[in-house]
């Protein structure tokens, strides 16, 4: 069953009485959800929901005999026609909600308990009453169940329980000075409002961005009247001064058009002004103002550059996509308006490990839309119960035909896959990072075979290009999750290294890790703690690599006199794929667990999270390399394609953030300069 609403009045139940007690779900959408509903950037602290337990004790026959009466009841007054369905417990309270185009034959089905599964059954033994709502059509039952699910929040339905609205930027239309502001709720006040947004912190970024391409201001009205001289944004150039007239009416009027004009989608024709109006500058000597425009070209590619993830040939869309692991969800929302990515919110619906992506995603969705008015076209990852009725419902609601489809091929398929990404990653930092910590670590130690629960894990990786800019990376781990206040990198300074010596690397690493610990280094001011709330030593340390890198690291601590430490290598599978890892241990057979082993996954997601923040770090020393080299280090890359470039894009940096397809469409710059200047900037490292 779907979960969607509307406001629409609810006609007058008819109430059906017998029955008793027992709990558990309904088969159409039965899943408590308690989602952690959080931004990766609002919420890093939401937690994933415990995970629903399976009542040890058996239905009670009087219990289920009592619940079955009531459903039987109800069968003989329920209409043929479209409705919502309501049962309640013996104390009145509203255990699901449900809808059926025919309502007589949903109700049927749960009378025949002999086919039931035990979750059903459960649910049935709870059941004492039946409301039945009638409904002109399937999709206003569709509305309706879900505004009811929404109000009455019945224990065995999914329940979308984040109902902080989402933000929108706002170009004021009540003024002579428009403002750029951030927004939530209704929107009554006059101007063009332009989202949703995933987060706050998205819409902050790009209102900043905003201000210092187009210089509209951010300041109260009332502010505004009561200025005598320009504010600190003028000085910085993020405001052009309206309220002291340092821009007149139509100068200011032409900036919040070009602001309008850029979030409406139009933002070619914009950036093409502004390189027009910086080359005339230039031309005549006037420096000043050219750099102005060039550091408005700089905001407006921050916000337009694709980077992979915007879409060429879809202007308008939500997209939903769901991973499952560990008998958990999660559901990635990406946000896209006027060709742009706007943003992306992880959800965590909290439901039986027996309930598929396709239902957990259904329910999911049309409570989603309750108080969020739909695009003209959403994107699913798996294909839900109804689709079509839940596109009749969603345009009814948005005024506007919704469609509602899952890709095949093609561009959307790709912005898919990158919502699956996100949801799995999203996923797999809450699992790390969440109370079912402490039950993967009980679980770590009885399947290595540890002495006791690891309070520290540490995790070594390294990261080079043929043995440039090489780096090595510590993260930390703990009960609590990811410890990145802790988390270390090491700069590789041993001279006469042989390029790419991954051993070498690793033991330089070690010994500046374990030597400190040893012997503190005179000057580090870095003091253990006071409290043995996180320890300084680890229990356990994770070396990404196999049998040889594991007895590489054997050496060391013989070495140095560490113990007491144990040691784990962790091979990847062939190919390379996740699930089929080899872990090795000292004077221990090779390890191979089962790909959906929560412990496996652990040690996975403590690995990437290496992987992760090493690659950072190479990135950050190799991109500073780069600025100093500038462009004429790429091959092929003479004074002409490098100017056109950085009137293009505005600055360097731009450039370094530009995907292949943003590259392309600078004139002069052919398909293969594109790749070559992508690559350069984009080189994996090892």
């Amino acid at each position: 069953m779907k979960d969607d609403s509307s406001d629409r009045p609810a006609q007058r139940p008819s109430r059906v009485k017998p029955g008793a007690g027992g709990d558990m779900p309904a088969q159409d959408a039965a899943a408590d959800i308690d989602p952690a509903t959080a931004a990766a950037e609002d919420d890093e602290d939401a937690r994933l929901p415990d995970l629903p337990e399976e009542p040890a004790e058996t239905i009670a026959e009087g219990g289920l005999t009592a619940g079955h009466a009531a459903i039987e009841n109800a069968v003989r007054l329920a209409p043929t026609s479209p409705g919502v369905y309501r049962m309640l417990n013996a104390a009145n309270d509203v255990l699901y909600v449900g809808k059926a185009k025919n309502v007589k034959k949903r109700l049927t089905s749960y009378a025949r308990v002999n086919t039931q599964p035990a979750r059903i059954l459960r649910m049935i033994a709870a059941t004492t009453n039946v409301e039945i709502i009638s409904t002109t059509t399937e999709t206003e039952a569709l509305l309706l169940e879900a505004n009811l699910i929404k109000q009455l929040r019945p224990r065995f339905n999914v329940q979308l329980r984040d109902d902080k609205s989402f933000p929108y930027i706002l170009i004021t239309g009540d003024h002579w000075a428009p403002q750029i502001l951030k927004h939530r709720g209704a929107q009554t006040r006059p101007g063009r409002y332009f989202g949703p947004f995933a987060s706050a912190g998205a819409v902050n970024r790009t209102i900043t961005a905003l201000q210092r391409a187009f210089l509209i201001r951010s300041c109260t009205d009332s502010f505004f009247e009561s200025r005598t001289r320009p504010c600190l944004l003028y000085q910085i150039r993020r405001c052009a001064g309206p309220c002291t007239r340092e821009i007149d009416f139509p100068g200011y009027t032409e900036l919040v058009r070009e602001a309008t004009e850029f979030l409406s989608g139009r933002s070619h024709a914009v950036k093409q002004l502004l390189a027009a109006e910086m080359e005339k500058a230039s031309g005549e000597l006037e420096f000043e103002t050219a750099a102005t425009f060039r550091d408005r070209l700089a905001a407006l590619s921050a916000i337009q550059s694709q980077q992979g993830i915007n879409p060429r040939s879809v202007e308008e869309a939500d997209v939903f996509a769901i991973h499952q692991e560990g008998g958990y969800s999660c559901v990635e929302v990406f946000f896209f308006r006027t060709g742009q990515n706007w943003g992306n919110r992880a959800y965590f619906p909290r439901a039986e490990k027996t309930f598929t992506p396709e239902e957990v995603l259904g329910s999911f969705l049309t409570q989603f839309y309750d108080d969020k008015p739909p695009p003209k076209l959403v994107l699913l990852s798996h294909e839900v119960e109804e689709t079509e009725l839940l596109a009749d419902a969603l345009s009814v609601k948005a005024g506007f035909k919704v469609e509602v489809s899952v890709p095949k091929r093609g561009e959307k398929k790709e912005m898919i896959a990158h919502a699956l990404t996100n949801a799995r990653e999203a996923l797999g930092r809450k699992l790390a990072d969440t109370a079912t910590q402490g039950r993967l670590l009980e679980a770590m130690v009885a399947t290595l075979g540890l002495p006791h629960t690891p309070r520290r894990i540490e995790v070594y990786d390294n990261s080079h290009i043929q043995g440039t800019n090489a780096v090595g990376a510590m993260i930390v781990a703990g009960p609590d999750g990811f410890m990145k206040n802790q988390y270390r990198k090491f700069n590789i300074k041993s001279e006469g290294l042989t390029p790419g010596d991954d051993y070498a690397m690793m033991r330089e690493v070690l010994q500046r890790r374990f030597k400190r610990l040893l012997k503190p280094a005179d000057g580090d001011d870095r003091k253990p703690q006071d409290d043995e709330s996180f320890p300084q030593w680890p229990d356990l340390v994770i070396i990404d690599g196999g049998r040889g890198q594991l007895n590489a690291a054997r050496e060391i601590f013989a070495e140095l006199g560490v113990e007491r430490v144990t040691l784990l290598g962790v091979a990847k599978g062939p190919d390379r794929d996740a699930g089929r890892e080899t872990l090795f241990m000292p004077d221990r057979e090779a390890i191979k667990l089962e790909p959906r082993d929560p412990v496996l996954y652990f040690i996975q997601r403590l690995r990437d999270e290496a992987h992760r923040f090493v690659i950072g770090s190479h990135r950050k020393l190799r991109k500073k390399d780069i600025r100093e080299a500038g462009l004429q280090e790429i091959p092929g890359i003479g004074p002409s394609r490098k100017r056109a470039l950085l009137l293009h894009f505005g600055t360097l940096k731009e450039i370094e953030r530009a995907s292949i397809a943003d590259l392309g469409k600078v004139p002069g710059v052919s398909a293969e300069s594109a790749r070559r200047i992508f690559e350069y900037f984009h080189a994996q490292p090892g």
